[in-house]
């Protein structure tokens, strides 16, 4: 494995971190909880997929969580962004992709560490996949998702393009459906994986 990214600046002392697995392959999960214990976690808890991630409960400061970038149900960047959100601010991101436009997603997001893997790629994980959703985006919706790529709030969006925040929040609620997806990380890769924002 190859380190692309990596923010993490609280140390870990063994036998003191929780740690938690979010993978689709039993086989992938079994391997990092090994690779976990021998590092130290106190204990490794694993989930299958994305809507699983819930179920890990809250975080603390020294728990570390390994998401797959892929998963059954879903992205793991999107997987990411729920776990942070929990507590889990120790977040590592698994990919078999070197795609800028995941490894930006990911950041967004607030992995604090992106993984590249060598293990074979999935279709969906391909670089250059392209998701018809985004073909079907009008060209007032790329300029808000190129905004919100900026990092900017629905007002700041607004506020650039002569828009009220509810006018942005409804174009970003028809981008989520064209897209499937109402994360707003994961609708910025998906744009400029696509080559739709720069």
């Amino acid at each position: 494995m190859t380190t692309v990214v990596e923010r993490a600046r609280i140390p870990l002392t063994r036998g003191r971190f929780h740690a938690a697995v979010v993978a689709g392959s039993p086989g992938l999960r079994e391997s990092l909880a090994r690779v976990l214990t021998s590092l130290g976690a106190a204990d490794v808890t694993t989930v299958g997929l994305a809507e699983e991630a819930r179920s890990l409960g809250r975080g603390t400061p020294t728990s570390l969580v390994v998401v797959e970038c892929q998963l059954p149900d879903g992205s793991g960047i999107a997987a990411v962004e729920t776990l942070r959100s929990m507590g889990w601010t120790r977040t590592v991101l698994l990919s078999q992709s070197t795609d800028p436009f995941t490894v930006r997603g990911a950041l967004m997001a607030g992995a604090r560490c992106f993984l590249v893997t060598n293990r074979p790629t999935t279709p969906t994980g391909q670089p250059g996949h392209v998701d018809p959703g985004v073909e079907q985006l009008s060209a007032r919706e790329v300029e808000v998702l190129a905004l919100v790529a900026d990092g900017r709030s629905n007002k700041e969006v607004g506020e650039s393009l002569g828009l009220s925040a509810l006018t942005v929040k409804s174009h970003l609620a028809r981008i989520a459906r064209k897209l499937g997806t109402g994360d707003r990380a994961e609708m910025v890769a998906m744009a400029m994986r696509a080559g739709a924002v720069t």
